[in-house]
């Protein structure tokens, strides 16, 4: 084939298809794309696909050349630069290499600890897979979404993520939300229609678009547009910033932009005083330089990624998916927990009981008419469990063989429903309808009044159940909600599902760790009630549905923060709750895996579901379980907060230390003839010093750091910082003190005496600011954190003595120093212990509550572009799709 009819044939795969393909019947889509409603065979579907390549889009993985640019533009580097070349351009060449050294070390550090973080995310989201339900060979299959190809015939039920473009073949009820494409909330209504005047693809009602939502509904479809030829991966393509901040983030942003402010302050107010005392200008502009970049804590981007990175893969490996690194953090910050019921809270093993007729009528009719009604879709985990496991129970005396489907009506979590009409072998019709008994008994007619005391009394007995209504009526092709009226109860049918053995233990253990836990069901009040007594939830109230929709957001606000249940709630509602529970602060995650869940995981600060869940709710979820187990989620809980303790330890130490340092610095600059550290020896300092707590990611936290939510407190970090600041200043004064007056030291050996007193005390005070008990005897650090500690300090001692000791501008020192320098630490680590006695009983206030995050329409297309990215077959990308068949104009 040539260059310009393969170009042609391209083209044909864009959006211009599916308009294309939208004006033409259902039979004339299928002949231009060489396919019939049965599908590919797996034969032709390879082969295709080795054309077109994999559907996928690419979403953003890890790139090498981006963390790296990202690196280089941090501030903080830039800054490095800056003074580098200003040594370079000033013939300080030493010095100007010496910067040169340190910030390539720096960059490289902090490139290869986000590498393998970044990494470390990808692995972890191709573990989470995105499948379809396609005809193949004949038969239905479900594939992964990387393996669809122009052709394939696509089975769509409610809540399944739309996997390509497609054109509807067939559809009942169906009905899609959009919005990640279009931006419209209202579901829109589909057809199989043709529309010869179509222009845009999101005119289409003939045509579902990849990444948007079934809703309601089931329909049969042809492939017609994969990966990049789609309108979602168009708009995928075009994102290219970052997704919204986490709480997390913002708390390293805001920290960032205060220690910016003090580097500024302090810069320029040294700069400013060094000129007016007559100081060479370059000299000051360069000391100054140093002392900007020296109070910032260099590898900060590097400890954060780290310590999310092990997290991951430790969360991982308790059977715990992180779909993006920050959100490690958010799910030990939360403070309630929301969660489905069933599979959760009790196995999910649903069983049919028994069959409840009225009247004394027979059991297997109110079976066979359960069975008859039963909801097509094909989604794992939706309403047709329930008739999976009646299916599992049907006697043999059932058949269902003699009878014709005429015409279905869909479940979907409005009307909580679904309908048939059924033709029986007499050739007479009748609409069958089961559903939630609340739905149910308003559409008959009359019932008997034990029915309402049967229902209650199974309710109690913490059994799920199902009415089924019928009436008769005249055989046709097509049902609408209004038909379901005028009903005859038949009977009742009853489902077990009993509660987890370990879902009280797990209750308790969330509990101890601050994490009060909610159920909200679309269940009875009576049967949420009984599976919250079991768990040993506190009796805090029940809250039903029809309530919600009474009250205003404050008092439900009100009402939300003390019930334990919210019973018969629809995902509106569900997604309500959440969103109020969040304004109030602190950190609310949801916990579910239905179609009616994805509406409050998208709404949640923490949207968490399981490796079962349906399609829409993986990709709502920000964090998956690979077991419905709320042990499993209290393991993350655990590790969010460990991996937040560690952080806010390098914090606390980076900028105590850091700013005594620069502030002691400062002023001996102003008041000594001679600069007491040299720019690049503050740089070499800082970056020692850093080096050493990469480590810390690796560190134990304590009982207490793990017992509650901790959030980001600017105020607290400040005063620890102007707390434990001027204590170090104050040892790094008398260290002047020492130099000066008993060992009357020259330039060279007051900065090597200074620099070996500073890496030994700002090194070794990790071991008492990591902990709130007594180092060591009450509290252990890590092994490879005291390695990494001491290694440093060895390294500081080392360097006066090194064949560096002259090109870094140092000298050996006397051995008397070092007993001055043992007996400083020593009582320097006195004294910080019991400020810091002092700072956690009178200047540690509770930090202020965190706003809820906003999820964004940009948000969720970032995410499920993701999913389409990394959960194909392979990642190859085919050559053009030259000799598949496609759709022109």
């Amino acid at each position: 084939m040539s260059a310009s009819s393969r170009q042609t044939t391209r083209q044909d795969q864009d959006a211009p298809a599916l308009v294309t393909a939208a004006t033409r019947d259902p039979s004339g889509v299928l002949a231009a794309l060489s396919t019939s409603a049965d599908g590919l065979d797996e034969a032709e579907a390879a082969r295709r696909r080795e054309q077109v390549g994999a559907n996928i889009i690419d979403g953003g993985r890890t790139s090498p050349t981006r963390l790296l640019v990202r690196q280089l533009r941090n501030p903080i580097l830039i800054l490095l630069f800056a003074t580098a070349a200003a040594s370079a351009a000033t013939g300080d060449v030493l010095d100007a290499a010496v910067i040169a050294a340190i910030l390539a070390l720096s960059t490289v550090l902090g490139f290869a600890n986000e590498f393998r973080a970044a990494r470390a995310a990808d692995a972890l989201r191709e573990r989470v897979r995105y499948t379809a339900s396609v005809m193949r060979d004949g038969s239905p299959t479900r594939v992964e979404v990387g393996a669809l190809v122009p052709g394939d015939v696509v089975l769509l039920a409610a809540g399944a993520i739309v996997p390509a473009d497609i054109r509807l073949l067939t559809a009942s009820g169906l009905a899609c939300d959009e919005s990640v494409v279009t931006g419209e909330a209202r579901p829109v209504e589909k057809t199989v229609t043709a529309q010869p005047g179509a222009a845009a693809v999101t005119d289409l009602a003939c045509c579902v678009l990849m990444g948007t939502v079934v809703h309601a509904g089931t329909g049969k479809g042809v492939v017609v547009a994969t990966g990049q030829g789609t309108e979602f991966g168009r708009i995928a393509a075009g994102l290219r910033s970052d997704a919204p901040q986490t709480a997390f983030q913002r708390g390293l942003a805001g920290f960032s932009m205060f220690l910016l402010v003090v580097a500024v302050i302090l810069t320029v107010s040294i700069f400013l005083v060094a000129l007016l005392l007559g100081r060479p200008l370059l000299q000051s502009l360069m000391f100054s330089l140093a002392i900007a970049v020296g109070i910032t804590p260099q590898l900060l981007p590097a400890v954060v990624s780290t310590s999310l990175a092990a997290g991951t893969r430790a969360l991982a490996q308790r059977g715990v998916l992180v779909k993006r690194l920050v959100c490690i953090e958010d799910l030990g910050d939360l403070d309630v927990l929301v969660t489905d019921k069933t599979g959760t809270l009790t196995t999910g093993g649903i069983a049919f009981s028994r069959a409840v007729p009225l009247d004394g009528g027979d059991p297997d009719e109110v079976i066979l008419a359960g069975l008859l009604a039963a909801d097509q879709g094909l989604v794992p985990g939706g309403a047709e469990a329930i008739d999976a496991a009646l299916l599992a129970a049907r006697p043999p005396t059932v058949t269902t063989e003699l009878y014709t489907r005429l015409a279905e009506l869909p479940f979907d979590h409005d009307r909580r429903m679904s309908s048939a009409l059924v033709a029986s072998p007499d050739g007479a019709a009748r609409l069958i309808v089961k559903g939630a008994p609340e739905s149910v008994f308003p559409r008959c007619l009359s019932q008997d009044g034990d029915v309402d005391l049967q229902l209650d009394r199974l309710y109690r007995e913490g059994a799920r159940v199902i009415a089924v209504a019928e009436k008769p009526m005249t055989a046709r092709s097509n049902l609408a909600a209004e038909d379901e009226s005028d009903l005859h109860l038949t009977g009742l049918l009853v489902f077990t599902d009993d509660v987890r053995p370990d879902a009280a233990g797990s209750v308790q253990r969330l509990a101890e760790l601050g994490v009060r836990v909610k159920i909200a069901t679309g269940d009875a009040p009576v049967v949420a009630e009984r599976v919250a007594e079991q768990i040993g939830l506190d009796g805090g109230g029940t809250l039903i549905g029809s309530e919600i929709d009474t009250i205003t957001d404050e008092e439900l606000a009100e009402r939300a923060r003390e019930a334990s249940v919210f019973a018969r709630v629809s995902p509106e509602q569900k997604a309500r709750i959440i969103r109020v529970l969040s304004q109030q602060g602190g950190g609310v995650g949801f916990l579910g895996d239905g179609v009616n869940d994805a509406v409050a995981l998208h709404q949640a600060d923490v949207g968490i579901s399981v490796d079962t869940a349906v399609d829409v709710a993986k990709d709502a979820a920000d964090v998956l379980l690979l077991r419905k187990d709320l042990g499993v989620l209290a393991d993350g809980v655990v590790e969010g907060r460990r991996v937040f303790a560690n952080t806010i330890k390098y914090v606390l130490m980076g900028t105590s230390s850091n700013f005594g340092n620069m502030v002691s610095a400062s002023i001996a600059s102003l008041i000594l003839p001679f600069l007491p550290m040299l720019p690049g020896q503050i740089l070499l300092n800082n970056l020692l010093y850093d080096a050493g707590q990469l480590t810390l990611p690796t560190d134990h936290a304590d009982p207490e750091q793990l017992r509650k939510p901790a959030h980001w407190d600017m105020r607290a970090i400040r005063r620890f910082m102007l707390l434990f600041g001027p204590i170090s200043s104050l040892f790094d004064f008398a260290t002047f003190a020492i130099m000066l007056g008993l060992f009357q030291a020259a330039p060279n050996e007051f900065r090597s005496g200074w620099f070996i007193e500073s890496i030994a005390t700002q090194s070794l005070i990790v071991f008492a600011i990591r902990t709130r008990r007594v180092p060591f005897f009450t509290s252990r650090p890590s092994l490879i954190l005291v390695g990494s500690v001491l290694a440093v300090v060895v390294i500081g001692v080392w360097l006066p003595y090194s064949p560096f000791a002259d090109p870094l501008g140092f000298t050996p020192l006397p051995a008397p120093f070092f007993l001055t320098l043992v007996g400083t630490v020593l009582v320097y680590l006195v004294l910080v212990e019991g400020a810091k006695a002092l700072y956690y009983r009178h200047l540690d206030p509770s930090g202020p509550p965190r706003p809820p995050i906003s999820r964004t329409r940009l948000h969720r297309v970032r995410r499920r572009a993701s999913g389409f990215t990394t959960h194909s077959v392979d990642d190859r990308e085919g050559p053009s799709a030259h000799r598949v068949p496609q759709l022109g104009p």
